[in-house]
């Protein structure tokens, strides 16, 4: 019998029609207190794990060494090289020997013993993380980024004595700390790189053993301890988010956290991916984030494989193409860099109609639930794109800020495999609602994930209801964090008595079941006539502008209108402004009053299609020609604005904005 004569006897819809049918259900189920939960699952209980033998990270990478039969597990690569692996026993066994390595250096096995770890992303940041899992020890990720303050502020907070580092720069900044007696309490600081032994001498001097990670391996493996593995309500990490403002916040997540975060991804996607032994991931994004982390925890489940990239993002596409990742995590600054190139190379009109016309080919197929790399228009236009990614992707997630519709919909046909959007925080481990597969439409977050209930909540202020499926994001379930590391007044803020995590974004239901984030409660300010303004709303719908690649919107409560500082996209403006017969180099272009006025034009041609009030729309801007980043210090590490540190960087330039328009 043919499959479409099963599908007619059944009633269900033709293959054709399945992408319109799964968008005709609702992915949500409404519980009696307005709560919605997933409909994919069994009952009303909540997703707390997917498979028996795997309640803890610890038995996560135990249940990978057993069914990989010892495959490979973690990858690295040097310049113009192949990549090396380690197997999964040789991490275990190092990790086993790392962590008796510890307990030798005074270290205790148990969920009060706190191990800090500052590294690029690395075979030895898994081995080190695997180490104190265990025996029970909780894992505190460390990043340059945050500022010496900040490490200063983790260490303290954490009660850290031991740090695990990769290079002896981070070992020389972690010893400045001590020597000025900001951090008393570090005793121990493990290298993974080689150092000299005036380092060493230095570390004594201040009362800091340094020791590398090979001979505290070494040492545990004489004197090695059997393994005291950690329960699921026992800590796992503590995640310090990098915040906006204030002193970073350290989050609790448990081992049951993390396995429940994943598993609801797991059970959301299983009837469209199953991951194997065969699957291999490129780490590149940050592994102190949630994200990154919980992407790879799926991997070593199943007994998959972990490609590290050599550390600078701009030989990304080489390592991709050595590597050949299938599942590729990104953030939505990298898919709309990809975007870009992939127009601006298609540089005359010509090219650029058939390049949206085999687009919309694709995309159609898409909305019919047809996902392949092997259709005409693969073999004409996309499927350069898709090798330059290494040829292998069958799954694209991307996440940590709001991903553009058109963007993702070019992608989602581009690239020939499933790419899902999910939406989170790291209070709920990572994602708390994700893409229901069958449902590839953009401009939506997806439906909670079966690990946990969401609900909206009023925001009176900002005239938000719960009654009309507008409101304050709520998460809970077993994927929610335990609360801040003593500080209890910010613990408060985040949890209520219910155990709800109040995310502080608003958010709204759309008919099918799925959310929509639309809004943010925070960084909201009132102009001088008294409306409320969400910044955030707007960069995200000025972000559109073909021209611009970053936008900081800034007002003040003693002024009446808003001013923006645009940052433009060098692949993409100069073409752009050509058409506009605007002529000149990149920072030619950026002191141009003539592209000033066209890329205010487009970007308030933007605000009046997405229905931005006036008041709402930028009345003026300014063209800086440098991106705002992670390593000046205006981006967090998860590529969110920081806010205060903008608005005083370009005070000069808003001061500037704000006289030349009154």
């Amino acid at each position: 019998m043919q499959t479409q004569e099963i599908l007619r006897i059944l009633r269900l819809p033709e293959l054709g029609d399945l992408g319109q049918f799964f968008r005709s259900l609702s992915a949500t189920t409404l519980d009696s207190g307005g709560a919605r939960r997933s409909v994919i699952g069994s009952g009303p209980q909540l997703l707390t794990h997917y498979y028996d033998d795997a309640r803890t990270m610890y038995q996560v990478f135990r249940r990978g060494l057993s069914i990989s039969g010892n495959g490979p597990c973690l990858g690295f690569r040097k310049p113009n090289q192949p990549y090396q692996w380690l197997s999964y026993q040789e991490v275990a066994d190092r990790a086993e020997f790392l962590g008796s390595g510890l307990l030798q250096h005074n270290c205790k096995a148990c969920t009060d013993q706190f191990i800090g770890v500052f590294a690029q992303n690395r075979p030895e940041w898994i081995i080190a993380e695997l180490a104190c899992y265990t025996y029970s020890m909780v894992v505190v990720p460390l990043y340059d980024t945050l500022g010496p303050g900040a490490i200063r502020y983790i260490i303290n907070t954490a009660d850290i004595s031991t740090v695990i580092v990769d290079k002896p720069q981070k070992a020389v900044l972690l010893l400045e700390h001590v020597e000025r007696k900001e951090t008393p309490g570090l005793k121990l600081i493990i290298l993974m790189d080689p150092f000299e032994e005036a380092l060493k001498e230095r570390g004594q001097k201040c009362g800091v053993v340094i020791k590398s990670m090979q001979a505290v391996e070494d040492c545990g493996q004489e004197n090695h301890h059997a393994p005291v593995p950690p329960q699921p309500d026992d800590l796992s990490i503590v995640c310090f988010t990098s915040g906006t403002t204030g002193n970073p916040k350290g989050a609790m997540l448990t081992h049951g956290n993390v396995v429940a975060d994943f598993s609801g991804f797991l059970k959301v996607t299983e009837s469209q991916w199953a991951p194997t032994c065969a699957d291999v991931h490129i780490s590149y994004l940050p592994l102190a984030h949630m994200f990154e982390r919980m992407v790879q925890s799926v991997v070593y489940c199943h007994g998959g494989r972990v490609g590290f990239f050599q550390g600078d993002i701009r030989l990304l596409s080489d390592d991709m193409k050595a590597l050949c990742p299938t599942i590729f995590p990104v953030v939505p600054r990298l898919l709309n860099r990809m975007y870009d190139k992939i127009f601006s190379q298609a540089n005359t009109p010509l090219k650029r109609w058939l390049l949206e016309f085999a687009a919309k080919r694709k995309q159609a197929e898409v909305r019919s639930g047809i996902i392949r790399n092997d259709s005409i228009w693969d073999e004409l236009f996309f499927n350069k794109i898709q090798a330059s990614l290494g040829g292998c992707v069958r799954m694209i997630v991307t996440g940590a800020a709001p991903a553009s519709p058109t963007v993702l919909g070019f992608l989602r046909a581009a690239l020939g495999c499933q790419v899902y959007e999910g939406y989170g925080q790291t209070e709920c481990t990572a994602g708390c609602t994700f893409t229901t597969p069958g449902d590839w439409t953009s401009g939506h977050v997806g439906a909670p994930l079966p690990c946990n209930h969401i609900k909206l909540v009023d925001v009176e202020e900002l005239n938000y209801w719960a009654c009309k499926g507008e409101g304050e994001i709520c998460v809970r379930g077993p994927n929610v964090f335990k609360g801040y590391l003593k500080d209890p007044d910010r613990t408060k803020e985040a949890l209520d008595s219910d155990g709800w995590l109040h995310t502080g974004d608003i958010g709204k239901w759309l008919p099918a079941g799925t959310l929509k984030v639309i809004d943010r409660k925070k960084h909201i300010f009132k102009l001088a006539q008294g409306e409320y303004v969400a910044p955030e709303k707007i960069e995200n719908i000025y972000i559109r502008s073909q021209p611009v690649a970053q936008i900081y919107v800034h007002g003040d409560s003693l002024k009446a209108f808003l001013v923006g500082i645009v940052v433009p996209d060098p692949e993409v403006m100069p073409s752009w402004a050509q058409k506009r017969g605007i002529e000149g180099t990149y920072a030619d272009l950026c002191t141009s009053k003539d592209l000033k006025k066209a890329i205010l034009e487009d970007m308030v041609r933007l605000g009046k299609e997405s229905g931005l009030h006036s008041f709402e729309q930028v009345k003026a801007i300014h063209i800086h020609s440098d991106m705002f980043s992670v390593q000046n210090g205006l981006l967090t590490p998860t590529l969110k604005a920081k806010r205060p540190e903008l608005r005083e960087y370009f005070k000069k330039q808003i001061e500037e904005l704000y006289s030349i328009s009154m």
